[in-house]
């Protein structure tokens, strides 16, 4: 069998099944709304006190950062909408309050999950997760329990919520597969913190593997060996302790330059979505963050945030990371990402739609709100502006207008801010990737967001399952366009850096080191081994195959070439 490694390493023992209970949600008329929202009051006190104490588990069991996901869940209990809409449908439809929870909870999933963004979209997984908590306190079902493991075991499910995971007992889990989730759901984020190797995306996991079968998994590469022999054991085991003593070699890396074989200096750098990801970006040495989504600052909430507010947390990240580079992305919703109190309108093509820079430009009364407050957490730190979506001059030329303006104002007003702030753009649609030699003209930097270029390179929807074959970071026309942004860029005299994931490819980083990519930005549990592999790499060395590299016909003949003349 075989699916998507999600956390690296090699585990080996006993399949434990892991099912939940099936809720069948019932729909019934009531005759006393009364004693009906007293019920449903109860099961949320009870419900409650039962995440308090996962919270006390998850601390324990895990750590303070990963236990912060219940005291979340404990806020979606207390969100007067989610009540206020629950009662209403008791009180007026006369609904029974799991039926009512249900359908609540149902309209709310459905708005993240019409998101592309796969960290958007785990935040319906959290809605499922609380919402399903609530229903078996007020159906009276006991949830599944990962406490009695007692031997070493491999978890098969169909998924693990945060509940889940705060329950299992880290030294008998020694791995995890799962048939839903990719690298950024929540059980692959755990595994990676844990160091328990996982495996997802497994199609049919919880049919095919039984019960108490011996399994054998490999979260590098997604393998899973059922019911091996002896000696497929024996040289497992042996691979998953040279994986245990290359782990404490990378912490070697965290206080080293990023330097390549032949002494090519580039910068390792972080991507974050809130402030508390920041923490993980230094303990694994990170020389900045390459990309600061502010987005998520708009999200879960009913009303924009403040400029105070936002204020406040770029300067958290700032101060955090002294004199290292923080690049903030400007706000990036619309189209694929809503935001249910802006009213956005619904559209065919999201992704092609009124989103990103378009709607800053058209709603300014956001835009300069978030422009003041990054421009005032500058003067407590090395801060840059990037914006989202870039597709002709004029955007650049009328954002970099606006931001005079909110200048001059915070002049007027005697607020300290850097006056030489850096400003760059995303190179993330094909037509900036072609026109950078003028783009790069205006700006200070490029910072190249491969996932999105390749989208929109390959007109492939990287989040349709049924032509995810299609979308390939080793397809030659992307990688063309990325060295041609790059190429461009350096010849206006201005630094180039990566924030999409194959920034963070192992294959990929020596082709960008040869490519003359300044900046590899990407998630903090990749850092220490992409600051490994650099050093065993030499750019001059590389180049060498490049022309003939980026001539090839497909994806496939560019990751074989790879694979047989650079990696070796």
């Amino acid at each position: 069998m075989k699916g998507i490694g999600t956390s690296s390493g090699i585990g080996i023992g006993k399949v434990f099944l892991f099912k939940e209970p099936e809720l069948k949600i019932i729909k019934k008329d009531i005759e006393n709304p009364g004693l009906e929202i007293q019920r449903f009051e109860n099961a949320l006190k009870d419900t409650k006190k039962e995440i308090d104490k996962l919270h006390e588990l998850s601390l324990k069991n895990i750590g303070e950062k990963e236990a912060e996901i219940f005291i979340a869940h404990s806020m979606m209990l207390e969100d007067p909408e989610f009540i206020a809409g629950v009662k209403d449908k008791i009180e007026n439809e006369k609904l029974n309050s799991e039926y009512a929870v249900n359908e609540v909870v149902n309209f709310y999933v459905s708005l993240f999950e019409d998101i592309e963004d796969e960290y958007l979209k785990a935040r319906a997984v959290d809605l499922q997760d609380v919402s399903k908590r609530l229903l078996r306190v007020l159906m009276g079902i006991k949830s599944a329990d990962l406490t009695i493991i007692d031997e070493k075991s491999i978890i098969v499910a169909e998924d693990l919520t945060p509940s889940d995971t705060a329950q299992m007992n880290k030294d008998m889990v020694v791995g995890i597969v799962t048939e839903l989730g990719g690298r950024t759901s929540h059980t692959s984020i755990i595994a990676r913190t844990l160091e328990i190797p996982a495996i997802s995306g497994v199609k049919d996991a919880t049919k095919t593997l039984k019960h108490g079968d011996y399994i054998i998994i490999n979260g590098d590469n997604g393998e899973i060996i059922i019911n091996p022999s002896s000696d497929e054991i024996k040289k497992y085991e042996e691979k998953a302790i040279e994986l245990a003593d290359f782990r404490k070699k990378l912490l070697t890396m965290k206080d080293r330059e990023s330097i390549s074989k032949d002494g090519h200096k580039v910068e390792i750098a972080g991507n974050i979505g809130t402030p508390k990801d920041i923490d993980k970006v230094i303990e694994n040495g990170g020389e900045g963050v390459g990309l600061y989504r502010t987005e998520f600052l708009y999200m879960d909430r009913d009303r924009l945030p403040s400029e105070e507010e936002q204020f406040e947390l770029y300067k958290i990240v700032a101060q955090k990371l002294g004199t290292r580079p923080l690049v903030i992305r400007t706000l990036d919703v619309g189209g694929d990402k809503e935001l249910p109190y802006l009213s956005l309108p619904k559209e065919m093509n999201p992704f092609l739609g009124y989103r990103a820079i378009r709607l800053c430009l058209d709603r300014q009364d956001i835009f300069r709100t978030q422009l003041r407050a990054i421009l005032r957490a500058s003067s407590f730190g090395n801060i840059k502006i990037m914006f989202p979506m870039i597709s002709n001059i004029k955007e650049i030329r009328d954002a970099k207008a606006i931001i005079e303006e909110v200048k001059e104002e915070l002049r007027k007003e005697n607020i300290p801010f850097d006056e030489d702030i850096e400003i760059g753009i995303m190179v993330e649609i094909p037509a900036a990737a072609i026109h950078s030699r003028i783009f790069a003209k205006e700006v200070d930097f490029f910072s190249i967001g491969t996932n999105d270029l390749i989208q929109y390179t390959l007109a492939v929807d990287r989040g349709n399952q049924d032509i995810a074959y299609l979308y390939n970071q080793y397809h030659p026309a992307v990688l063309n366009l990325i060295r041609m942004t790059i190429e461009n860029g350096h010849k206006e005299g201005i630094w180039v850096g990566m924030c999409g994931e194959a920034a963070g490819d192992k294959k990929l980083l020596p082709v960008l080191l040869a490519m003359g990519l300044d900046e590899f930005s990407m998630s903090a549990s990749s850092m220490l081994r992409a600051r490994y592999d650099l050093q065993n790499y030499s750019k001059e060395e590389v180049q060498k195959h490049l022309d003939t590299l980026l001539s090839l016909p497909t994806a496939e003949d560019v990751e074989k070439y790879i694979d047989e003349n650079i990696i070796k």
